[in-house]
């Protein structure tokens, strides 16, 4: 799930990232790969890699998919590379930066679990449209990515980000991520190289405990680019600031719990 990326959000993240805050939601996080390789129109792949693969999580899940099929995982971060390795000590992994990363020899299934939101707008179709050309002909590109960018936890993080003694730091870095592409400029960018393209979108409704769980998930990922570069006391201030925003604009159910609307864009290819 992480990636090098010269984007300006992704940028703003220091450069590894922690796999034990973002396991803190596993299961929520693992079940779009579930949903996404359900759709993916391959019986038996020979080989299959996981595009930031994170700690793990989505390539263990491919792996009991496909028990006879090779399979191995590449991501920017050494720490949740090394997570990884532990966790699934039979598979491949390696540490790689996707801005470059192309696969040697060809590839039934290239598969990517939440990793295309931290490339540039711009890089995203190339990069893309280069790894569907290291499929084999019929091979399929499956990814998914978060597309929360107009969503109220997202919004929140730029209000907060524009008031208060960080305003200056952040708005020099710029640590928002873009929008991603659209169904209609996906397909049109991609479907010159490909036989078919599948694109959706499903929209996960995550109970959690409280307005602080929201933070604490967010603190894995989309919040990095902004509280990273702060000092431990802006931090901490950004943090409160953002916790009392969120309790601002969601609703407690009546047990407690928050309702956490999370939009993903499901994207299926296979190349022609």
């Amino acid at each position: 799930m992480a990636t090098q990326s010269t984007g300006q959000g992704r940028a703003a993240a220091t450069k590894d990232w922690s796999a034990a805050q973002y396991l803190k939601f596993a299961e929520q996080r693992t079940r779009p790969s579930r949903d996404l390789i359900a759709q993916v129109p391959l019986a038996s792949p020979t080989r299959v890699i996981d595009i930031g693969c994170g700690p793990g999580n989505s390539t263990e899940v491919l792996a009991k998919q496909w028990p006879d099929a090779h399979i191995s995982g590449m991501d920017s971060s050494p720490d949740m590379i090394e997570t990884a390795r532990k966790a699934l000590p039979n598979l491949d992994f390696t540490v790689a930066d996707l801005q470059t990363y192309t696969p040697e020899g060809p590839v039934d299934l290239l598969f990517s679990n939440a990793v295309f939101q931290w490339i540039n707008f711009e890089d995203r179709i190339p990069i893309i449209s280069r790894l569907i050309q290291s499929l084999k002909p019929g091979g399929v590109f499956a990814f998914q990515v978060p597309d929360n960018h107009t969503e109220k936890s997202h919004e929140a993080m730029r209000a907060v980000a524009a008031n208060g003694p960080w305003s200056e730091t952040l708005g020099r870095l710029k640590p928002a991520l873009g929008p991603f592409q659209t169904p209609l400029e996906l397909y049109n960018g991609l479907k010159p190289l490909c036989s078919s393209i599948d694109v959706w979108h499903t929209y996960y409704q995550h109970p959690l405990g409280g307005h602080q769980e929201i933070v604490e998930w967010v603190k894995g990922t989309g919040l990095r680019p902004f509280i990273d570069p702060l000092d431990p006391e802006q931090k901490e201030g950004f943090l409160a600031a953002y916790l009392e925003k969120l309790k601002e604009l969601y609703p407690l159910c009546d047990d407690g719990s928050v309702l956490l609307r999370y939009p993903r864009l499901f994207f299926v290819a296979v190349r022609a």
